[in-house]
């Protein structure tokens, strides 16, 4: 019973919380409206109310589930309770009924020291439940989103193994006339966008902050939304919502740490990777002197250093090298790096950049960059204007 009603109350938390969320993309989005209304207290103090509702309604949720998680430990603690009052009383011989055997000390010490673990699964019980509650609550709104679009056209595989059997090792890409627009924008990010990247050549996007460099790689991956125009994979149409993710190598702006080894992560490109493959990887993207380093001199020690969620102890320079090596890690023939020298001082950047032109050599390679220094390794730059 009191698992329905935390059910419930987690169901409207979670409305309560996405109502607040899109009321403050609003406010932001329309910010130099509420700036010019000369607004920004009235709002803010309207957030701060529906943030206190929603604190309100966690806490609630939070009440009901300790309520029920509460009323499972109390009657576990009097089970253990009632277990040591037996054996106590055992042991004194004052038990008021006849008992099958008479315990020792080492035995009911035994018994009294297995009785918490005994209930230890009843307060798991408890615990998962509560969170299956709230996974239940989260589905419910999944579902309710749109499926995603086709990521790959029929007529091509959709393996990197089935991409080296049936297309060119080494594909063409094209942009004609294409034009990216997202939800709710007011302008295009991209429009009338055109131009080619040979097989095997290397290309850069370069131009400034908000120019559609980065949309433009997201459009190949299938993470902006084309509203005009054509892009061609080997003179093959990429229909609208369509991936090349499966064939292709990427390494961000931020690249995505999980909670695990440097080598989990690696493997992230490329689940079934040999470990020779996952070292070649690493000596060629330059990490070697750091893994050495963490590793007490060992490489294959420096792989299993352990890293959090947020990739602490990381460098930002370490981190792109880790992106950089995930996706030479990819037996991918085309390679997309947004922004791989980003906030680097210039040694740094100069080291790097002498990588990435190795880890280009038989790939076709899209680049998002500011750096006239990285636009140097490229057969062919496209600038993007200011898109004021």
């Amino acid at each position: 019973m009191r698992g329905g009603a935390a059910a419930d109350k987690s169901r409207r938390q979670f409305t309560a919380l996405a109502r607040l969320t899109g009321r403050f993309a609003d406010r932001v989005r329309a910010l130099p409206v509420v700036l010019a209304f000369g607004a920004e207290g009235r709002e803010a103090r309207a957030l701060g109310v529906a943030a206190d509702e929603l604190a309100a309604r966690t806490m609630g949720v939070l009440r009901v589930a300790f309520l029920s998680s509460g009323a499972l430990e109390f009657f576990a603690a009097l089970s253990v309770a009632l277990v040591a009052v037996y054996c106590g009383f055992n042991l004194l011989h004052l038990l008021p009924f006849p008992v099958p055997e008479q315990l020792d000390l080492g035995r009911a010490f035994f018994v009294l020291a297995l009785a918490p673990e005994f209930y230890a699964p009843m307060r798991r019980l408890a615990a998962a439940y509560h969170d299956k509650q709230a996974a239940e609550t989260a589905a419910d709104r999944l579902i309710a989103l749109p499926a995603p679009a086709c990521p790959m056209p029929a007529s091509l595989p959709s393996t990197p193994h089935a991409l080296r059997l049936e297309m060119p090792a080494l594909p063409a890409l094209a942009f004609q006339s294409v034009a990216i627009r997202y939800p709710d924008a007011e302008r295009d990010a991209v429009s009338d966008l055109s131009f080619d990247v040979p097989s095997g050549r290397i290309v850069v996007l370069i131009g400034p902050s908000g120019s559609g460099k980065t949309s433009a790689l997201h459009l190949l991956l299938g993470l902006a939304p084309l509203v005009a125009g054509d892009v061609l994979i080997d003179d093959q149409r990429l229909p609208p919502g369509g991936s090349l993710a499966p064939r292709a190598s990427w390494a961000g702006q931020h690249p995505l740490i999980i909670a695990g080894t440097i080598r989990e992560n690696l493997r992230l490109a490329c689940p079934d990777a040999t470990d020779d493959a996952i070292d070649r990887a690493v000596v060629q993207a330059g990490l070697r002197p750091m893994l050495m380093a963490r590793g007490g001199g060992r490489m294959a020690a420096g792989l299993d250093t352990r890293l959090d969620a947020r990739g602490g102890g990381l460098s930002g320079g370490e981190r792109r090298l880790l992106a950089l090596a995930r996706a030479m890690l990819k037996p991918a023939p085309i390679l997309l790096l947004d922004e791989p020298t980003a906030h680097l001082d210039a040694l740094s950047e100069i080291a790097l950049v002498t990588t990435i032109a190795a880890a280009c050599r038989g790939r076709t390679t899209l680049i998002a960059t500011h750096s006239d220094r990285l636009a140097g390794i490229a057969d062919h730059v496209v600038r993007l204007g200011d898109p004021a």
